[in-house]
């Protein structure tokens, strides 16, 4: 066997980098699991949830209101377990949040509808979807550095993007068994089995994939070995990581980042949250056409997160990110917009929603390695969680801006302006930020004195 092949095999890392890698791409997966319960498998039975005869236009806002709540949860959930994890362990902090989001979805399954509780049902679920969120802040906060703590400087790359294709598996796991489930069981009526309990496998399935995940962490991921000698110096213990990360040089890396994450976040939501909707109204495909069209999209747009991330290894991230904006805020538009202007039918519509999203998710495959890199090992889990996660409050509140567009302009075709502004915040991101392909996690750098020299240490 080649040098070279034998580089490329994950068997060439160490024993307990392979269990951080392994997981953080299974927490990333539950995560983003998790996230979209309410997009793809609640919406044919939001009916359990809501009075009868509400118009397409509140039904898109209930839905879009449940997805947000999750969302606004996480910087919170960023917030907090960030900090922890820079002060007590990325391990420790990974445990906790599983634990907190599998009970809090476990519970959402549990729910009674509309017929019983009347509006407190929607309520309980969006205060659940909202906890949940804060959970699901705190997971990828710790579980996502420690996984790049322990990756090799040439390959963080390829398992950043490898992280990051959990998202496009979940939605293709979470897809492929909402199709099995309305296939075995059609939504329609109130009544129908899918809409009173069909819906809440998922939900269980999730639950106990995180409570499982949970055990995995505590018995066979170790701490970060960067984190346990940044713990060791007495200068990264006195300055709280919060304080640390908005002041000096650390503040302005996340003021980019922020900016940054802004765009990718702004420019998810019409493929991953409203596409799917559009599907059914007005391009006109069943439920069961739509959940297909997804299975075949996610499948496919895991391969370009991943090739975005080996691609950033390759040319730079900074180059890669610049590129990747032009590309979204471009051509990703124009293939959106003939998905739900010339409705081709079931081919057509498949082809042109893998077009939109291939183009509009490859960028993603870099988030996670970028944004720790960004940061140093004293305050990486605060910047990352809350790099990633405070840059999605204003895109969360995406049906709010669709709505007021729809005075502009056809309701179908608002997601092309997000698009383009999201795009075009990653170009400014991407050429705002340093090159940091070579930042080196190996050596921790104390807080209050950040290395001046051209490969920077963290």
């Amino acid at each position: 066997m080649s040098t070279s092949r034998r580089a490329t095999r994950p068997e060439g890392l160490r024993p307990e980098a392979r269990r951080a890698i392994r997981g953080g791409f299974f927490g990333f997966f539950v995560d983003m699991f998790d996230i979209y319960l309410p997009i793809v498998v609640l919406a044919p039975a939001l009916i359990y949830f809501t009075p009868a005869h509400l118009s397409s236009g509140t039904k898109g806002v209930i839905t879009g209101s449940v997805f947000a709540a999750t969302l606004l949860g996480r910087p919170i959930g960023a917030f907090v377990f960030g900090h922890l994890a820079d002060r007590i362990g990325r391990k420790r902090v990974t445990t906790i949040a599983l634990t907190g989001f599998g009970t809090a979805t476990l519970l959402m399954g549990a729910l009674p509808g509309y017929q019983h509780w009347g509006l407190t049902s929607i309520a309980l679920l969006i205060v659940l979807r909202f906890i949940d969120g804060i959970f699901l802040g705190g997971e990828y906060t710790a579980a996502s550095p420690l996984a790049m703590e322990y990756s090799p400087k040439h390959k963080r790359g390829l398992y950043g993007g490898i992280i990051q294709a959990g998202y496009p598996m979940a939605f293709f796991s979470i897809s492929l068994l909402a199709l099995g489930l309305l296939t075995a069981m059609p939504a329609g009526t109130l009544n129908s089995a899918y809409v009173q309990w069909g819906w809440r496998i998922p939900f269980v399935i999730g639950g106990l994939m995180a409570w499982g995940l949970a055990i995995y962490y505590k018995g066979k991921v170790e701490e970060s070995e960067a984190f346990t000698a940044s713990k060791k110096s007495a200068t990264t213990r006195t300055v709280s990581p919060l304080r640390e990360l908005f002041t000096g040089d650390s503040r302005k890396d996340f003021l980019q980042v922020f900016v940054l994450m802004s765009g990718f976040w702004l420019s998810v939501q019409p493929t991953a949250a409203v596409l799917p909707a559009l599907l059914r109204d007005p391009i006109g495909l069943s439920y069961t056409k739509a959940t297909l069209t997804l299975v075949i999209t996610y499948i496919l747009t895991t391969g370009s997160i991943i090739g975005g991330g080996v691609l950033s290894q390759r040319i730079g991230r900074r180059r890669f990110l610049i590129w990747s904006g032009v590309v979204v805020a471009v051509a990703t538009p124009i293939f959106y917009g003939l998905a739900v202007g010339l409705r081709p039918g079931f081919a057509g519509t498949t082809a042109l929603t893998v077009a939109t999203t291939v183009c509009g998710f490859a960028c993603w495959g870099v988030a996670t390695t970028y944004v720790n890199e960004r940061f140093r090992t004293g305050v990486r889990a605060s910047g990352f969680g809350l790099g990633y996660s405070l840059a999605v409050i204003i895109p969360s509140f995406y049906a709010y801006f669709q709505a007021a567009l729809d005075l502009v302009m056809p309701i179908q075709y608002t997601g092309i302006p997000l698009l383009v502004l999201g795009g075009i915040l990653v170009v400014i991101g991407g050429a705002w930020g340093p090159e940091t392909r070579d930042v080196d996690f190996g050596v921790p750098v104390p807080a209050a004195t950040p290395a001046r020299t051209g490969v920077r240490l963290a």
